[in-house]
């Protein structure tokens, strides 16, 4: 299946750049725009499986823009905005929007959001298999062969991400930034919840998380 395609449209730069780190780390193609003046032109050209809309924006607000998306595409529409109240959700809600994430809000959980709209969507499969590792996100199940691991929230968090980015050597920065949405953490941190982990895997069959001195970790089957 070809990799899943996010617009992300926001304002704030700051916002933007994190939003964009955190799905492409979730393994997706990102574009990213500081308003929707070329929106037409973007879901024609790019188009995405996935918009990430604000609400507050400069010229046309995130509600008109809802409108374009939803003449103009067939994408599933997250909005993000400051705004709270019943009224403006509603609006939004039955303008079209798939899902609704109000600021300030956890990355993971944003990820995790537009993670679930793509697999509603059948843009991503549910599943990922890293060797006979199973890992099914919608369901919150991972089997290796026949048993099934129990994880915590946060490892199966961080088994996703692995997964996304399986064959890919990924910084203690990054996990930290798509895991638990800052960059800010001790890493000893994610060190603790990798050795967690990796036990409970192994305990199942042969190593498929490994560590890769001074750059950080793979998801990786075939290796011992």
């Amino acid at each position: 299946m070809a990799e899943a395609r996010v617009l992300v449209v926001e304002d704030v730069e700051a916002i933007r750049v994190a939003v964009e780190t955190g799905l492409r780390g979730a393994g997706y193609a990102v574009l990213g725009r500081a308003d929707g003046q070329v929106l037409e032109r973007d879901l024609a050209a790019f188009r995405p499986d996935v918009v990430v809309l604000d609400v507050m924006l400069p010229a046309r607000d995130g509600f008109a823009l809802l409108d374009v998306v939803r003449r103009a595409s067939t994408a599933g529409v997250v909005l993000l905005t400051a705004r709270d109240g019943v009224a403006d959700r509603l609006r939004g809600l039955t303008g079209g929007a798939d899902d609704y994430v109000v600021k300030p809000f956890v990355l993971v959980e944003l990820v995790a959001r537009v993670g679930a709209l793509l697999r509603r969507l059948g843009r991503i499969p549910s599943t990922v298999q890293v060797g006979d590792v199973v890992i099914d996100a919608e369901a919150g199940v991972v089997l290796r062969g026949e048993e099934r691991i129990e994880l915590t929230a946060t490892e199966f968090k961080l088994l996703c991400y692995l997964a996304a980015q399986r064959e890919q050597v990924v910084s203690k920065t990054q996990i930290l930034t798509s895991v638990w949405g800052y960059e800010d953490y001790d890493p000893n941190l994610v060190e603790v919840h990798v050795s967690a982990l990796r036990r409970k895997l192994e305990a199942g069959g042969p190593r498929l998380l490994h560590t890769v001195r001074g750059l950080g970790y793979v998801l990786r089957a075939g290796e011992s």
